[in-house]
């Protein structure tokens, strides 16, 4: 996207389809009876036009935390998600209704879900990725090495990346698991940080340039979540 195109994507006033302001109510009450959430850093996220999200990833239940946090303050959230899920009867059908978007990773259609997310910039919404692509598999839960689709859309598309870190989800719902623990009703922390500085790489599309854009963006999130578990992270990113 030239940079006048992200100028006035980023004066766009934010929509959302009725089924995401649905979906942030009915999360917003789940929550409120399930766990103990508070939230901070919200004064990061911007008020208006479009920008990225890129945050850890721990538990089925994320998006579900992540999304009120965002529709919370105005920022109702695209996230880029795998493609079967989109095949789930009923799920599936609401997954398209609310804008969000298929990632088919390991195919011929990968590059696809990085054309519908800027395509979703330009529209002046707000994007969703999970840059590790997967739960971490990190024994302690810190985030691991990011996939370099996030620096690459970060960098096409001209548009501010905040880091959000959360903590505590995992006790909600652990991973792979099936039923949520709501007893006793667990603490969930989540956070938004600074944008990250990418200006330096901005008008660079080589390999070299997508990878140290990820790996600020995740080194960002890993110290939110850093923050919100108050003790440091290891050294370097997570296998």
């Amino acid at each position: 996207m030239s940079s006048s195109a992200a100028a006035r994507a980023a004066t766009r006033h934010r929509s959302a389809p009725g089924i995401l302001r649905w979906g942030a109510a009915i999360a917003g009450v789940l929550l409120r009876l399930t766990t103990r959430t508070r939230s901070t850093g919200g004064h990061h996220l911007p008020a208006s036009g479009s920008f990225i999200v890129a945050s850890n990833h721990l538990s089925a239940a994320d998006p579900v935390v992540l999304g009120h946090f965002l529709a919370a303050h105005g920022a109702p959230p695209h996230f880029l998600a795998k493609h079967s899920l989109f095949g789930v009867p009923v799920l599936g059908r609401l997954l398209r209704a609310g804008g969000q978007i298929p990632v088919h990773r390991n195919s011929s259609r990968a590059g696809d879900s990085l054309v519908a997310a800027r395509r979703a910039l330009a529209a002046g919404h707000c994007v969703v990725v999970y840059p590790e692509g997967t739960f971490t598999t990190d024994p302690k839960l810190w985030p691991m090495a990011g996939r370099s689709g996030v620096g690459r859309l970060a960098l096409a598309s001209g548009r501010p990346v905040i880091p959000v870190g959360h903590w505590g989800v995992q006790n909600l719902l652990a991973r792979g698991g099936r039923l949520p623990k709501i007893c006793p009703r667990p603490r969930i922390e989540i956070r938004a940080g600074a944008p990250v500085e990418l200006s330096d790489l901005y008008g660079r599309e080589d390999p070299a340039a997508a990878r140290e854009a990820t790996d600020r963006i995740m080194a960002a999130i890993t110290d939110v979540v850093a923050e919100l578990r108050g003790e440091p992270a290891p050294p370097g990113p997570q296998q």
